[in-house]
C-alpha cells in the first residue's frame, strides 16, 4: 500500500492512493482554510472506516443486513509525546442482534487491520530526501 502526500498550499494537502484524492487541511486558527480534515481526523475516519466494513461484511455474510452500519470514532489528545489516546469504537448496527450475533460482530470487527496495527506498533521509519536528489536517483536509475 502507498500513499502520496503533496502541499498544495498553506497546511493544505493533496492525499493521493490509487485513483483517489483527500485533502487534509487544518481550521482556521491552526492557519488552515478548513476545507479537509486533520491528519488525527483522518488516522479516526481510517479506524472508524474499517471498523465499519467489518461490521458490515459480519452482517452481510449472516443475510442480517444489506446496510446501514454506522460508526462513532473518539479519542483523545494525549501529551508526553503528543499523540491520540484513549480511543471508544462505537458499532451501531441497523438490526437488533442476539447476544451471540453481537458477540460475533464485535470479533469481526476487532479484526480491523487499522485496530490491529494501533494495537501492534509497527517500525516507522522516517528518512529525509530533498527533490534534487530525488531527481538525480530517478534519472540515474534510468540511465541504468
Amino acid at each position: 500500500m502507498q500513499v502520496h502526500v503533496r502541499q498544495t498550499e498553506g497546511v493544505q494537502f493533496s492525499i493521493e492512493a490509487r485513483n483517489h484524492t483527500v485533502i487534509s487541511d487544518q481550521p482556521a486558527e491552526n492557519d488552515g482554510a478548513d476545507t479537509g480534515m486533520t491528519p488525527p481526523e483522518l488516522l479516526l475516519a481510517s479506524l472508524g472506516s474499517c471498523a465499519a466494513f467489518y461490521a458490515a461484511q459480519y452482517l452481510r455474510a449472516r443475510h442480517l443486513a444489506e446496510g446501514g452500519v454506522e460508526v462513532s470514532v473518539t479519542a483523545e489528545k494525549l501529551l508526553q509525546p503528543a499523540r491520540l489516546g484513549n480511543f471508544r469504537i462505537d458499532v451501531i448496527s441497523p438490526v437488533a442482534l442476539t447476544e451471540d450475533q453481537e458477540q460475533g460482530m464485535l470479533r469481526s470487527v476487532h479484526k480491523c487491520l487499522v485496530h490491529n496495527t494501533l494495537l501492534n506498533p509497527p517500525e516507522v521509519e522516517i528518512a529525509l530526501k530533498t527533490k534534487d536528489a530525488q531527481h538525480a536517483s530517478e534519472a540515474a536509475s534510468v540511465r541504468a
